[in-house]
């Protein structure tokens, strides 16, 4: 889902591993390299049998006041120019595209791991991490708004799922990635990644696992989440 003005709307992603498995390969991921893989739920012993090493999680969320709230406070700091210094190395996009909030996580996940997953050379995701490297969040949203290639393969993969896909939801998705020793949230309706302290490769899931039951905990009476990882595949 997505507030932006933008008038462009894409449908859904269906918060399914193998809808995201066949849009992730179709774009560039070698099958042997990477995949997404659901989490069952939130306690330790359960976290354990998700296949490792994990690259990223990927959360889905139903809108509330509250995140609201907190969407609109980012606003106004960023309107008062009050962010943080956030490192360079975290590869973030702003969402301009209402819906997009799927394929944007992907591209979180995947554009933070590019040192684990070696891409197709000259494949979909290949080009755009090479075209958008240089630019700011910004300017990556309106590469990717403008980016048929992308809306064509994310429209296949909307109607791909296990059930009908409606343009009108919500849920949200973000991204959780560790980049040099730190977690990040990665939020394209935020203005910036959202740090959350230490963590490392190791840590990703249980670090990130903490963030996410305290968001879950902010809104006790629904059940529309969901819990995905990006697991390297072991060679």
């Amino acid at each position: 889902m997505s507030s932006s003005p933008s008038t462009k709307r894409w449908l859904p992603l269906e918060a399914n591993p193998d809808v995201m498995n066949q849009f992730i390969w179709g774009l560039g991921v070698p099958e042997d390299e990477a995949e997404f893989n659901d989490v069952y739920g939130l306690d330790e012993e359960l976290l354990e049998m998700v296949p490792k090493p994990i690259l990223a999680v990927l959360f889905l969320f139903p809108y509330s006041s509250e995140i609201e709230a907190e969407r609109q406070a980012d606003r106004e700091l960023w309107s008062k120019g009050e962010t943080k210094e956030i490192n360079g190395k975290v590869y973030f996009l702003k969402q301009t595209v209402d819906n997009a909030c799927g394929t944007i996580g992907v591209l979180h996940s995947i554009g933070n791991a590019t040192s684990d997953i070696k891409l197709v050379e000259g494949s979909y995701l290949d080009r755009f991490y090479k075209a958008t490297a240089k630019m700011d969040p910004f300017e990556r949203a309106a590469f990717l708004e403008n980016d048929r290639e992308m809306e064509d393969a994310h429209s296949v993969a909307a109607t791909g799922g296990d059930t009908e896909a409606k343009p009108e939801v919500n849920e949200h998705y973000i991204c959780f990635t560790c980049v040099d020793g730190e977690l990040y949230e990665l939020d394209g309706e935020k203005y910036q990644p959202i740090s959350h302290g230490p963590s490392s490769p190791g840590t990703l899931l249980q670090d990130a696992a903490k963030v996410i039951k305290a968001m879950i905990e902010k809104n006790p009476d629904s059940i529309n989440f969901n819990v995905m990882v990006l697991s390297k595949k072991e060679q």
